[in-house]
C-alpha cells in the first residue's frame, strides 16, 4: 500500500513545500493538496516548486473540479507540470465543494463530470478531444501522461467512477463504508466492461500519532464537518432511507449550517454536530499500532494507497511517525 499526504496551500508556499520535501524524505508516495483558490492559494503554482524540489512523488489536487478553471487549461496546467518533471502529476476531481460554494456557485452536474474527466485525461495523455465543435490536442505534449481519479459518495457518482475513473477516492477511513463504497465502483466498472482491477483505490482520511484521543479528536473533528457537506446533498437528493450507508447519513442530523471560512481547519465551529464515534471511524488516530491496524484492514479490501490529511498541529511528528514505522511496516 502506498501512502501519501494531503496538504493545505496556506500561505506562506514555503511551507507546504518543505512539508513535501519531508513527506517524500520519509516515504510517501503522493503529495496532494486542496484546490480552493479563494480560500487558499493557487495549488498548480506550488505544484511546479515542489516537483522542483523532489525527485518521486506524485502530485495533485485532492480534489479539482469542473467549475472554477476551463477543462482545457486543467489539461494544460497537469502536461505542462509532466513535460517538465516527468510525468509526476495525477488528477483527483469531483462535483466541487468549497472551491465553488465560496463563490456562490452549486457543484456541478454528474453529466459535466463525466465529460470533464474524459476531456482531462485526453488531453492530459496527448490524445485527441472534441470539444464546442473543435477538435483538439496538445501537439506539444505527445509523452504526457495523465490519470484521473474520481472523489465520490453517492450512488450514481459511484457508479460514473467505476465507469470512467482511473481511480476512486474516498474521504473517510471506516473500512465497512469503504468495502460499501468500492463494491459499487467495482460493480460499475464489470457493468460498463471494464476490468475493476484496473481501478485504484484510495482512502484519504486525518491520521494522528499519539496517546492523548482525546485533543486529536477536537483536532480532527473538522473532518467530520467536511464530509458532512457531501452526505447533505446526498440526503438532499436521495433520502436517507438507504441509497447510501445509514452510518454516514444518521450522524449529519444535527448539522445547522457550515462557515467555508472555517473549512478543513481544526477548531471549526461549526462541527460540534460530529460526534466522537464518528471521528474515530472517519479518521486514524491514537498510538502507531491502531494506524497499522487500520490500514491493514483498508489493504486487505484492496486499497491502494492512505492519503494523511494532516491539518492538526502535529504534522511533522506524524510524517516522522510514518516515514519511521508505519510505511516501513505496510511495505
Amino acid at each position: 500500500m502506498d501512502v501519501g499526504v494531503v496538504l493545505q496551500c496556506d500561505p506562506p508556499a514555503t511551507q507546504t513545500v518543505e512539508l513535501a520535501k519531508q513527506a517524500e524524505a520519509a516515504g510517501f508516495s503522493h503529495v496532494w493538496t486542496f484546490d480552493s483558490h479563494v480560500l487558499w492559494q493557487e495549488p498548480f503554482v506550488i505544484y511546479s516548486k515542489i516537483l522542483a524540489d523532489t525527485e518521486r512523488v506524485i502530485v495533485g489536487p485532492m480534489v479539482t473540479n469542473p467549475g472554477t478553471r476551463d477543462w482545457t487549461v486543467t489539461a494544460s496546467l497537469f502536461a505542462t507540470l509532466n513535460e517538465m518533471y516527468g510525468n509526476r502529476t495525477v488528477c483527483g476531481i469531483g462535483r466541487g465543494d468549497s472551491a465553488v460554494r465560496v463563490l456562490g456557485s452549486r457543484p456541478t452536474t454528474l453529466a459535466e463530470l463525466r465529460e470533464c474527466v474524459q476531456v482531462i485525461r485526453e488531453l492530459g495523455n496527448g490524445r485527441e478531444v472534441h470539444l464546442r465543435d473543435r477538435d483538439l490536442r496538445f501537439a506539444w505534449a505527445p509523452d504526457s501522461r495523465l490519470e484521473v481519479w474520481v472523489a465520490a459518495y453517492g450512488p450514481k457518482a459511484l457508479a460514473l467512477t467505476g465507469e470512467v475513473g482511473d481511480g476512486y477516492i474516498l474521504q473517510l477511513a471506516d473500512p465497512d463504508i469503504a468495502a460499501w463504497m468500492i463494491k459499487a465502483v467495482r460493480d460499475a466498472a464489470e457493468k460498463a466492461g471494464r476490468d475493476p482491477a484496473a481501478i485504484k483505490f484510495c482512502v484519504a482520511a486525518p491520521a494522528y500519532v499519539g496517546d492523548d484521543l482525546e485533543h486529536q479528536r477536537d483536532q480532527t473533528r473538522w473532518f467530520g464537518g467536511m464530509v458532512g457537506n457531501h452526505i447533505a446533498d446526498i440526503v438532499e437528493r436521495y433520502g436517507s432511507d438507504g441509497a447510501v450507508p445509514t452510518a454516514l447519513t444518521d450522524y449529519i442530523k444535527g448539522r445547522k449550517g457550515y462557515d467555508y471560512a472555517e473549512h478543513g481547519r481544526a477548531g471549526n465551529p461549526h462541527t460540534d454536530f460530529v460526534p466522537d464515534e464518528i471521528i474515530d471511524r472517519f479518521c486514524v488516530l491514537g498510538p502507531v499500532e491502531q494506524h497499522l491496524q487500520r490500514l491493514n484492514e483498508l489493504k486487505e479490501l484492496g486499497v491502494d494507497q492512505f492519503a494523511v490529511y494532516l491539518q492538526h498541529d502535529a504534522k511533522e511528528s506524524t510524517l516522522r511517525a510514518y516515514g519511521e514505522q508505519i510505511i516501513p511496516a505496510l511495505s
